[in-house]
């Protein structure tokens, strides 16, 4: 297990998707971060996140969206928004019965994207 990618350690990209789908139900559950999704095509969104999370935690690359500086542009997502989306998907693995060693590649994973991602510290 030690040499595996995160993607191989979840599963692969069915656990994945399946991941992306309750990280959302999270997300967009809680009112201190669903608000950045209120003009959002959730379908969409969440196809897109399902690409990019399995090419990030090292599967194939599938993902044709914006870079995440772009694709996070104006939307004035604050450092404690951040942590909390990370929480999220942290807490949404737990629950799926990932280990915390794979949980916390996971959202060493994540940490690389917050310089491009937070615009309010």
């Amino acid at each position: 297990m030690q040499n595996k990618s995160v993607f191989d350690k979840l599963g692969g990209q069915a656990n994945v998707d399946a991941a992306v789908v309750k990280f959302y139900e999270k997300v967009l559950s809680d009112p201190s971060v669903s608000h950045y999704f209120k003009n959002t095509d959730m379908k969409k969104q969440t196809e897109m996140q399902q690409k990019f999370l399995g090419m990030a935690f090292g599967g194939p690359n599938h993902y044709t969206g914006r870079d995440m500086k772009a694709g996070h542009a104006g939307l004035g997502i604050t450092t404690a928004a951040f942590d909390t989306i990370v929480k999220h998907l942290g807490n949404t693995l737990k629950e799926m019965g990932v280990p915390a060693e794979v949980i916390a590649e996971a959202a060493a994973v994540a940490e690389t994207t917050r310089a491009d991602i937070v615009e309010i510290k």
